[in-house]
């Protein structure tokens, strides 16, 4: 007997740490064939991530570093200098559609590693395109969302970005660093920011954040957030604070 469309889930014990190279972690991963909005909220509220298909969570035995985190929309108020960041970029047109896979994208998203490899040390291969596909495209789930964003025709960033009713999750961004006068990467989440409040969505879900990390540190910068205190299972309550820095 064959059984079609079940949700696979297993956990990944003493993987090498994505973000200390001294350090082991634990993954709990689920395969799902169809995440509809209720189950997708109750997720995220639990500090789960998405990936295509693949939602995932750490479990880390030794270390609770990993911190989910989520923008209080509602509060957020523009700095002057984010202002000046959205006013850099009012000849930048954004546009929103499901996922879709272009040579631009592959083309933008290797320009993006290969600088972050250079400057922080990120690992670095070409994606191929099946691979891209699995991680951005390949959920076909309504709220799937990308931000493009254009200069004189050209694609100079990409955000991967879910939207339910009462939440943003922000998966993934990658931008042209020739473009660096723009600071395209905080626009991205001002972006999420702006259009969130238009559609009285109270929280952006950033994903993990690391205070001081090189790579994971930046997101206190978008205050007010609050953090995720405990690490609840589905069918348990969770316990989200407002973070004081």
């Amino acid at each position: 007997m064959h059984i079609l469309n079940k949700d696979i889930e297993f956990l990944e014990e003493q993987r090498d740490c994505s973000y200390f190279e001294d350090k082991i972690s634990d993954i709990r991963y689920k395969y799902m064939f169809s995440c509809p909005p209720s189950s997708y909220q109750e997720m995220l509220e639990r500090g789960w991530r998405r990936f295509g298909k693949m939602h995932f969570v750490p479990e880390c035995k030794a270390c609770t570093k990993c911190v989910s985190m989520r923008i209080d929309v509602a509060n957020y108020k523009f700095s002057k200098s984010e202002n000046r960041v959205i006013n850099k970029n009012k000849d930048t047109k954004l546009y929103i559609r499901p996922p879709s896979l272009t040579m631009e994208h592959l083309e933008l998203y290797d320009k993006y590693h290969e600088f972050m490899n250079k400057k922080k040390d990120w690992p670095y291969s070409p994606i191929e395109a099946n691979e891209y596909s699995k991680s951005y495209v390949e959920s076909k789930e309504e709220y799937a969302k990308e931000f493009l964003y254009m200069r004189d025709n050209q694609l100079v960033g990409v955000a991967l970005v879910d939207i339910l009713p009462n939440a943003m999750s922000s998966i993934y961004c990658y931008y042209d660093h020739d473009y660096a006068e723009l600071s395209l990467g905080k626009f991205s989440i001002l972006a999420q920011i702006k259009i969130a409040k238009e559609m009285n969505i109270p929280y952006i879900y950033l994903g993990y954040w690391i205070k001081d990390h090189f790579s994971m540190g930046y997101k206190e910068a978008y205050t007010p957030f609050e953090v995720l205190a405990n690490r609840p299972s589905l069918d348990e309550e969770t316990v989200w604070e407002k973070y004081e820095l």
